[in-house]
């Protein structure tokens, strides 16, 4: 019951506080262990003010949809049905029968809404919209243009419309364009085959399985739902289980149900930093900058950091305000970042059990509505001196290029610098 109460004390933003590890900041906030199921928390830090006499006219920005259900109905089903048949034959715990009410209520809430934005993730950019206009107005002001773009899932769609919402409001003399097009998926949701070819290689290879075995706590957790030991080992499939129950459990966050229950009672402390682990080793495997993978899955996006490059571009030229807004998922915005090397994210890291100690946390770069903003700044329109920032779900970020002026870059360095760092890939051959 204490855990309950401190869960729905938690639903509201919490800051990170700087210098703990990991490890203590999922304890102190058990929604963090989500990863990719964080729910927003919206900036956590102050903006430092523009360099003297500059101010912004263009924002290129790129963002995940807004917090959403499961997409795959296998991931309600598979832990209720298995409490289900415990059930049927008189083997659930008194803890066990009540989680199964509780897993009922969660599958019958997402029924026939799979993978759909929720209220939650319509609020969240309508929120993030409303920052963006405050902390930059001169961007939107008078008849400034705006063009954004989704990618094709309807949750990205919605998301980018409740911004667009947001934003006329706050000025309805705005000039909106708004598209979502399979003709922009090659930059806006590019999935590079020889790229996630050994993506799922690994998922499937030695160091990942090794790593989840010596982290699989599932057994433990189904002895607490399940009276019988011999059926849990014999026909019941406690670590496929336990993967999917967590899911549903850090997911409740996105909700509206998580104003009135949790799963998170149900784990021990320890539980739910293994299961954060896996996911969190996932993720760094499959999409970050890890050797055991190539080292170059932040390339994945290269076609879409070419086209934010290209676009500022255009938009410097304009000598007016305008802003690109770009509506996408999580698995663009953390290569994204790694190839970027946003806040050391790019970090490679061989040794998996290394990862959450050198302080890589997925969930500090794509919670759900994760977002890049570049901020850019001059002086007078003609300015050729631009200078800009980049922020990573709203606080400012730093980059590996060299400036005397952070958290401000000159655009001209950036683009020296990603430009050849682009040039210098060579492309994976597809296999037939």
């Amino acid at each position: 019951m204490k855990r309950i109460v401190f869960f729905l004390l938690l639903v509201t933003s919490l800051p990170t506080v700087q210098g703990q590890t990991i490890k203590e900041e999922i304890k102190k906030n058990l929604r963090l262990s989500a990863s990719n199921f964080l729910a927003y928390m919206g900036p956590q830090k102050k903006l430092t003010p523009a360099p003297k006499g500059m101010k912004p006219f263009y924002i290129s920005h790129y963002g995940r949809h807004g917090s959403r259900y499961l997409t795959n109905s296998y991931e309600y089903d598979y832990p209720y049905n298995v409490l289900r048949h415990a059930d049927s034959l008189g083997r659930l715990t008194p803890l066990g029968k009540n989680v199964l009410e509780r897993l009922r209520i969660i599958r019958e809430d997402a029924q026939g809404r799979l993978g759909e934005l929720t209220l939650l993730g319509a609020e969240q950019h309508k929120q993030i919209a409303r920052r963006m206009f405050e902390r930059f107005p001169e961007v939107f002001e008078d008849d400034a243009h705006i063009d954004a773009k989704s990618t094709v899932v309807i949750r990205c769609i919605l998301s980018m419309e409740n911004a667009l919402q947001q934003l006329l409001i706050m000025n309805p003399r705005l000039q909106i364009s708004h598209d979502a097009s399979s003709h922009d998926m090659y930059y806006m949701n590019l999935s590079d085959p020889a790229l996630w070819s050994r993506k799922t290689e690994l998922d499937a290879s030695g160091p990942f399985l090794d790593f989840c075995m010596r982290h699989d706590r599932s057994e433990s957790l189904m002895s607490r739902l399940v009276n019988d030991t011999s059926l849990i080992r014999n026909e019941l499939n406690p670590t496929r289980f336990a993967y999917t129950f967590f899911k549903v459990a850090s997911n409740i966050q996105n909700t509206e149900l998580r104003k009135h229950l949790t799963l998170y009672d149900v784990f021990t402390d320890d539980e739910i930093y293994s299961n954060f682990l896996r996911e969190n080793a996932r993720f760094y495997m499959g999409f970050a900058n890890c050797p055991l993978n190539g080292g170059d899955q932040p390339f994945s996006q290269r076609n879409l950091l070419r086209r934010i490059i290209e676009e500022a571009d255009s938009c410097i030229k304009l000598g007016r305000p305008c802003a690109s807004l770009r509506f996408g998922h999580e698995t663009m915005v953390l290569p994204l970042v790694c190839l970027l090397d946003l806040n050391n994210y790019g970090i490679q890291i061989a040794d998996v059990e290394q990862i959450d100690r050198k302080g890589w946390a997925g969930y500090r770069i794509f919670p759900m509505a994760a977002n890049l903003q570049f901020v850019f700044y001059r002086s007078f329109p003609s300015d050729k001196d631009v200078v800009f920032k980049v922020l990573l779900n709203e606080d400012e970020a730093t980059l590996p290029i060299k400036t005397n002026m952070a958290p401000y870059y000159r655009w001209s360095d950036f683009r020296d610098y990603y430009l050849k760092k682009l040039d210098s890939y060579q492309e994976l051959p597809t296999m037939d």
